[in-house]
């Protein structure tokens, strides 16, 4: 199967439609509960008395494990569904705010520690104001955990798309019984590596983690190598330089 082209990036308020089914499924599902915050977490390492920013944090799941290991921790989305559903979540222990990381943020200048951005930026096809934005509100030598979409999915599963551009692909993924159609922007590594430099940080890390080791063994996929390690999301520790 190609992908399908797209032009126009997701609206902000793209995930409002569908934001308890996903927040549902975030909750309990493979990729997030069990594959992306327990290697973020870990990629954080002691993270007690630190300010740490969760950029599009949606319904705050990692915001809630941040604050249980003594962070603290605010967090935006430009969904306000999903902002909603994090204050549910999590009352008034964080700093939730409606905000587009495309615009430009409501911190101060190096108001943070910590900044994450996880599978939140391969929703969009310019990288270089967001990057900017989460620079400005790092500290010197603050770091920037990235997770997105692994680069060499295009290759494995749409091989006539060009593994060198910069290329949008609409998705269908099913959130606990509700059909959601999400555009993913697909770019080299190297693309990434620029985008990262030109924004002032550098990349102290690159993961490719497996799944928690607690991860309920039905929902792992079937496979005759380690089911617990695939192709799915890349990880980058980043830190600010200047």
């Amino acid at each position: 199967m190609t992908p399908e082209p797209q032009t126009v990036e997701q609206q902000p308020d793209h995930y409002d439609a569908f934001a308890e089914a996903y927040a549902r499924a975030n909750d309990h599902g493979l990729f997030n509960r069990w594959y992306a915050r327990p290697a973020v977490l870990d990629l954080l390492g002691d993270v007690a008395g630190r300010r740490i920013l969760d950029a599009g944090c949606g319904s705050g799941p990692l915001v809630a494990d941040l604050l249980k290991r003594g962070a603290r921790v605010a967090g935006f989305d430009a969904s306000p569904a999903m902002i909603a559903l994090a204050r549910q979540r999590l009352g008034a222990e964080a700093d939730l705010r409606v905000a587009d990381l495309t615009q430009s943020l409501p911190y101060e200048s190096g108001a943070f520690d910590d900044a994450l951005a996880v599978l939140v930026l391969h929703y969009l096809e310019d990288w270089s104001r967001p990057l900017s934005e989460l620079a400005r509100v790092l500290t010197p030598g603050g770091r920037l955990v990235v997770v997105v979409n692994h680069p060499t999915i295009p290759p494995v599963m749409y091989p006539d798309v060009d593994y060198f551009a910069t290329v949008p692909n609409a998705e269908e993924y099913d959130f606990d019984g509700v059909t959601a159609t999400l555009t993913i922007w697909y770019r080299s590594l190297s693309a990434m590596s620029e985008a990262f430099t030109a924004a002032s940080f550098r990349i102290a890390a690159i993961s490719e983690p497996p799944v928690a080791p607690d991860t309920p063994r039905e929902l792992l996929p079937d496979s005759e190598t380690d089911p617990t390690r695939f192709i799915g999301f890349i990880f980058f520790t980043l830190e600010r330089i200047s």
